[in-house]
């Protein structure tokens, strides 16, 4: 949101209901009806049939807004999907402290999504890496034939690499997994990326040599190319008159989930309250971020904060470094009318500045 549309609503959640939808509206530019669809949560029974499987009902949450955020000097009503009372305000309070130091800065990743095709039965791990690094190109041309119109939008495969798992010792002989790096542009990816995969496995495993076998097929979630970094900080005087106590115990939370891997978890799982809200109202798969979230922070053998609280003269900043792979086309955004409008009311133009906003 932009020009005379603010997310800064003092008193919204003292509103009644009726005065909070024509609120939101009218800074979204949305028709005071098109909220009406989510007195049912934005889907009916019919539609539902169709997405999902053995269907007998629905089942709601509350859909909430996200207040305060302003984002590389842009503000935004956040819609939010979740039971649990305390994270849209949370989420609110803390934006607005941020607010008064400017807001958050983001940087995002290009798009990128990564297949695996694991091969199995290679009898020379180490010669067939070197074998299928040399027909890169041959490769990657291959992936775009099967994706012309991802190519025709700027996007297609990009890179490939190889990694030895195992030698032929191995139960399964040796293995040999290669990694294909797709941009995906405003897509989550993971169609494109298996369709991507299951073109070329077949030849992948003949380039690996005789006996070699393609095993799996498929997008990882650990989507490391395609992360987003955030900063944010906190102005002492906006911490209240016991501001230096305050920041001080956020320093030593945030100190004691980077020596304890329990504590973090519950530190990433405050994390992801508020970017799983984000993920169900826009109808992302929220399942694959937060497989990515905990496969990222354990990336060195150790389970860390996704997030960290430090002291910057007498300021607190915070920096937060995660994979994020949300699609603002395609997905569950095709059928339900719910997520569609949530897309509208947070006005963004790309899966690069949802990724921010999440």
């Amino acid at each position: 949101m932009s020009g005379d549309r603010t997310s800064r609503l003092p008193g919204f959640y003292r509103l009644p209901l009726v005065e909070r939808r024509a609120l939101v509206a009218d800074l979204a530019k949305l028709a005071h009806e098109d909220l009406d669809l989510l007195a049912t949560g934005g889907l009916d029974l019919p539609t539902a049939d169709r997405m999902s499987e053995n269907v007998i009902g629905l089942h709601a949450l509350p859909f909430g807004v996200g207040l305060n955020f302003r984002i590389n000097d842009r503000d935004y009503l956040v819609p939010m999907v979740i039971e649990e009372p305390s994270v849209v305000a949370a989420a609110s309070n803390a934006a607005r402290l941020v607010r008064t130091s400017g807001g958050f800065a983001t940087m995002v990743d290009p798009p990128i999504m990564t297949g695996q095709v694991h091969l199995c039965g290679v009898r020379d791990p180490d010669g067939a890496a070197d074998r299928l690094r040399a027909h890169r190109s041959e490769i990657l041309a291959a992936i775009a034939r099967v994706l012309p119109q991802l190519c025709e939008r700027g996007g297609g495969p990009r890179d490939l690499s190889v990694r030895v798992l195992s030698g032929p010792e191995d139960p399964d002989g040796g293995i040999v997994v290669v990694h294909l790096d797709i941009d995906c542009r405003d897509a989550m990816g993971a169609n494109v990326v298996n369709t991507a995969a299951e073109a070329v496995a077949d030849q992948l495993a003949r380039f690996a040599g005789p006996d070699a076998r393609a095993a799996l097929r498929i997008i990882t979630n650990l989507s490391d190319r395609r992360r987003v970094r955030v900063k944010a900080r906190v102005a002492l005087s906006a911490l209240g008159p016991d501001g230096a106590a305050v920041r001080d115990a956020i320093t030593t939370a945030s100190r004691l989930a980077e020596l304890d891997h329990f504590r973090a978890a519950t530190h990433n799982k405050g994390i992801m309250n508020g970017v799983d809200a984000v993920l169900v109202a826009t109808g992302n798969d929220w399942r694959s971020v937060e497989a990515g979230a905990h496969a990222f922070a354990a990336r060195d053998g150790r389970y860390r904060p996704l997030a960290v609280w430090h002291r910057d003269g007498d300021d607190l900043v915070g920096e937060l470094d995660m994979p994020m792979a949300v699609g603002t086309v395609g997905g569950a955004r095709r059928s339900h009318a719910g997520a569609r409008l949530a897309l509208r009311l947070l006005r963004v133009g790309s899966s690069d500045e949802l990724a921010s906003v999440v």
